[in-house]
């Protein structure tokens, strides 16, 4: 008889190195044992050659709610389990409710909890006109940390927090030890870069770029982090396009200040180049930069200076990505279900280690989130979320039924050298490499535990 549930033998993917010829062993769904050597019995083994075995991705940044009829937690976390993810963790700009108090963020986490196939958490956000007021609650609620902006979509549903507001929140949550993520784009300098670009008649896919320089970044990163080393509040940049904004984390890193940044898929994979051909499905805010730029923020990845890399997922109707004027189109792509593929992809064309996967996708996030004491990596006593990546050249369709619920992507007919044979949510296949197998509800709202914080995030 053996002591295992689950055994997977193949390529180990550590945050620090690979295993060949590896094995991860599975009891009572929490990784019990990973090493090296002859795969033991189990009640279910698996010898999968070349495979790559992965921490399941946590990813970062993902919008379930901002497209009512199209998209909820069943759709984004059925394309995360498509993808290797098996943890999301979603924003708080829900289309018609901003999470900003304990009452709506608990009834997300158990609405979400009817739906999700595989686990979340949750971000939490202020009102404007509250500032502090509700974050304790918020806290106790069991949000993993808050949102916020200095560039306002929609003042009700995504807000601009000003600056003296948003010191009184960091100051707040600093007490909690939770991270403050903040939208780095600089309100003033945009509504008057866009005022003149349309002046100038342009709206062709050069124009959204031309709208937010990448100095209206770097302005709002400052900001960030000096608001941030001012309050003690560990400051993140949930998005940047620009190799400046990482020489600014680090600057204020190499200060003793806990500033962290994030990269998104669109960023390592896309150049403006691309606009050309994608026009509004490629639209994101900040803008995707030129190639050149691209290919420095790999040079900081490889560098240490990028903390995790997330999707920024959000399923917005073709309608809304198709028009040929740039800013009538809705911001925000669809990312999930390629995650793993299309960064591993990267990290091989440059030839970077595997590891940058579990580290950047997993190992970092949980941490980042305070979600490490139960996420995040093959660690014995941790759940065991395992993704498991065949190699085989295919070409990406979002159009595959059950997985992408908006049924296009900026990365359709891209061709990827590993594809998601397997995803297991705390021991249970709920992905077979075809067909999602989770029913809803499966998935469980993750809480954090500050005590789990490591000093390097």
């Amino acid at each position: 008889m053996s002591d295992f549930d689950l055994v997977l033998a193949g390529n180990v993917v550590l945050p620090t190195h690979c295993i060949a010829d590896g094995y991860v062993a599975v009891r009572d769904g929490r990784i019990a044992r990973v090493a090296t050597g002859p795969a033991p019995a189990a009640r279910e083994r698996h010898l999968l050659g070349d495979a790559l075995i992965l921490p399941g991705a946590i990813d970062g940044q993902v919008h379930s709610r901002s497209t009512q009829g199209l998209e909820d937690f069943d759709a984004s976390t059925r394309s995360g389990a498509a993808g290797g993810v098996t943890t999301i963790v979603d924003m708080p700009y829900d289309a018609g409710r901003l999470i900003c108090n304990a009452e709506r963020l608990t009834a997300k986490a158990r609405e979400a909890a009817q739906l999700a196939c595989i686990d979340f958490a949750l971000y939490g956000t202020v009102h404007p006109n509250d500032g502090p007021q509700h974050i304790d609650e918020i806290v106790a609620a069991g949000a993993c940390a808050f949102k916020f902006s200095t560039f306002g979509t929609d003042p009700e549903r995504f807000p601009r927090i000003p600056p003296a507001t948003m010191h009184d929140c960091f100051a707040r949550i600093a007490l909690h030890g939770l991270m403050a993520g903040v939208h780095n784009e600089d309100e003033e300098v945009i509504r008057t870069q866009q005022a003149r670009v349309r002046a100038q008649g342009q709206s062709d896919y050069r124009s959204h770029g031309l709208s937010r320089p990448a100095y209206s970044e770097t302005l709002a990163i400052a900001q960030i982090y000096e608001i941030g080393a001012d309050t003690g509040c560990r400051a993140h940049v949930v998005h940047c396009s620009t190799s400046r904004g990482y020489e600014l984390a680090a600057a204020y890193r190499s200060m003793g200040h806990r500033a962290t940044i994030e990269a998104c898929l669109h960023y390592l994979v896309l150049g403006e180049e691309d606009l050309a051909r994608l026009g509004g499905l490629g639209k994101v805010n900040p803008p995707i930069r030129p190639a050149p730029e691209r290919e420095r923020l790999w040079q900081h990845l490889a560098a240490g200076n990028i903390t995790i890399v997330s999707t920024d997922h959000v399923s917005w109707p073709l309608e809304r990505k198709s028009n040929s004027d740039m800013f009538a189109n809705a911001a925000g792509v669809p990312g999930l279900e390629v995650l793993y593929p299309l960064f591993i992809k990267g990290c091989l064309a440059r030839g970077l280690s595997l590891s940058w996967a579990a580290r950047l996708l997993a190992h970092n996030p949980a941490t980042l989130f305070c979600i490490d004491h139960c996420k995040g990596a093959l660690t014995p006593g941790l759940d065991a979320d395992i993704a498991v990546l065949v190699p085989g050249p295919h070409r990406y369709d979002p159009g595959v039924p059950g997985r992408n619920a908006a049924k296009w992507s900026p990365y359709a007919d891209m061709m990827l050298p590993y594809r998601v044979q397997a995803t297991y949510l705390r021991g249970d296949l709920v992905f077979d490499g075809t067909t999602v197998l989770a029913a809803a509800g499966t998935g469980r709202f993750v809480r954090p535990m500050v005590s789990s914080l490591s000093p390097s995030t």
